[in-house]
């Protein structure tokens, strides 16, 4: 799946799992709720995106009895995401504790949530910092090309000698060196 697809289906995936807390808190058991979850998806969204289509899937398999841990496990193999892996691991081991698993799904739907929005609030922050990077890049050049049109002959001064075209040659040295240690920073991945 592409970078744009999977951020896509993991915010797809956070309305589901809301949905899910939301079906779970009014008391359908899984099974039922996973149903809820397909119908409300497909108000939600197009009925041909993945979710909406994985959901749909997953209804099927229940309607031929095949249990919600096993459909969810299957789920998770072919979208193949580590918040879905996340989930499903949290949905097993509640079913096979005991105890009380709607609280477990409930907070896992809830920590997974939060650890989206953080991860949204990262990109975000991330987006503006490689904007703002762009941005840096371009000002020496314009500042250079403001300071030849309006003063040519301070810049005759740095240009026009051996000594001042050594100085600029090493400014220019120093902001290429600049520009791809910023090249470098900006395609960290968090």
């Amino acid at each position: 799946m592409e970078e744009k697809g999977k951020r896509r289906f993991e915010r797809q995936f956070q309305d589901a799992l809301q949905s899910l807390e939301a079906q779970l808190n009014v008391g359908y058991s899984m099974e039922n709720a996973i149903k809820e979850v397909q119908r409300d998806l497909q108000i939600m969204y197009d009925r041909h995106t993945l979710i909406v289509r994985e959901f749909t899937y997953m209804v099927r398999q229940l309607n031929l009895n095949v249990t919600a841990e096993a459909a969810w496990k299957d789920f998770a193999a072919r979208v193949a995401l580590p918040e879905v892996d996340t989930f499903v691991t949290v949905f097993s081991l509640a079913k096979r504790s005991g105890g009380d698993s709607i609280l477990i799904i409930k907070n896992a739907v809830r920590q997974l949530g939060d650890k989206a929005e953080v991860k949204r609030e990262i990109d975000t922050v991330i987006a503006a910092k490689k904007m703002e990077f762009q941005i840096m890049s371009v000002i020496p050049l314009g500042i250079i090309g403001y300071m030849r049109l309006s003063f040519p002959e301070f810049m005759a001064g740095l240009y026009g000698n051996l000594p001042g075209a050594a100085f600029m040659s090493i400014c220019l040295g120093a902001y290429i060196a600049a520009w791809r240690l910023g090249c470098k920073i900006v395609e960290i991945e968090v």
